[in-house]
């Protein structure tokens, strides 16, 4: 009880205080209040911690929001913190880090997810309090203190260039066969492909510019092979919608993330090939292109990635050029 009077003291205090005198008044009011006995006769009606939550969740969303968040990235966010909030039924201001290290163990156990998945919880959950903390709505972020839960890293499998060959010769239309060759050449994300028009496209510089996450453009590039058939798909089509890549029947709506993954995965299916998605030619691509030396800051640049770290999660290095990198530097 007095633990949370003194934090809600300090808070009242925060815009007006700075770091040192604030230290100075929990030093202050610690030492006045060891001794003394609270008890609390009527709620206090001055605070509805249900409405200053929610409040607060709002702003917190409007700004990741102004800073470019997706609304798949935001519905995830408000998911998450709505979720710890009913857990622990408290205001955000009261909330400790022993509280919230109780929540994402009794969360493991109860949902038997994967650590990767707390990882993501405790990291929107550290972003949410960070932010909190840096508009000075609370001292310190009670996640600082839990630091970043260690996972394993499965290796991520890739298409070998025969299994590419195959699905190619094994599409049933010109569409499909001009998807997976823009999938395997430009690394491009399936939501940049299905925001595509026609007009975005330079077949002569065989690049075109997409639409990437926090509303970002970048250009990609494609072979040869990907504008033959691009122009081939393209030369048979008879309605007029902009899209690049339309439904085969009418009314040729333009073409979902959900449908590509659908056809993807028919297509893997009947050629007995285990885990056929669009996210897989992306980490083809990256893997591809660091096996041959391209630089990895140029392979960041042509995934759109904001962070190194994440391109270096994408890319698998090919053991076997590890051995022959080995026997040519060092053995």
């Amino acid at each position: 009880m007095k633990e949370s009077i003194i934090r809600e003291i300090e808070q009242a205090m925060l815009p007006y205080l700075d770091n040192a005198q604030l230290k100075k008044l929990h030093s202050a009011l610690n030492h006045s209040l060891w001794n003394k006995q609270i008890t609390i006769e009527e709620p206090s009606e001055l605070f509805d911690d249900e409405h200053d939550n929610t409040a607060l969740l709002e702003m917190f969303l409007s700004a990741k929001q102004v800073e470019g968040c997706s609304e798949k990235t935001l519905r995830y966010y408000r998911t998450t913190i709505v979720k710890m909030l009913s857990n622990l039924e408290m205001g955000v201001t009261h909330i400790t880090t022993d509280e919230l290290r109780q929540y994402l163990a009794d969360y493991e156990q109860d949902s038997e997810c994967s650590k990767a998945n707390i990882d993501n919880i405790r990291r929107i959950l550290s972003s949410f309090f960070s932010w909190l903390e840096d508009e000075n709505y609370i001292l310190k972020s009670p996640v600082r203190r839990i630091h970043k839960i260690k996972t394993t890293k499965p290796v991520k499998e890739t298409y070998t260039d025969e299994t590419l060959e195959i699905m190619r010769d094994n599409c049933e239309n010109l569409r499909d066969l001009a998807i997976i060759d823009m999938l395997a050449s430009t690394g491009m994300r399936v939501g940049e492909l299905v925001k595509l028009n026609i007009a975005d496209v330079d077949f002569d510089n065989r690049e075109c510019v997409v639409l990437g996450k926090g509303s970002k453009e970048r250009p990609v590039y494609f072979d040869a092979r990907t504008k033959i058939h691009l122009k081939n798909y393209l030369l048979s089509r008879t309605d007029d919608n902009p899209a690049l890549f339309v439904s085969l029947l009418k009314p040729f709506n333009r073409l979902e993330i959900s449908g590509v993954e659908i056809r993807l995965r028919t297509l893997g299916r009947k050629l007995n090939i285990p885990k056929v998605h669009p996210h897989k030619f992306r980490r083809t691509l990256a893997t591809r292109a660091i096996d041959k030396g391209m630089p990895i800051e140029q392979v960041q640049k042509l995934l759109g990635h904001t962070k190194i770290d994440t391109t270096m999660e994408y890319a698998m290095v090919s053991q076997n050029n590890v051995k022959i990198s080995h026997r040519r530097y060092i053995g």
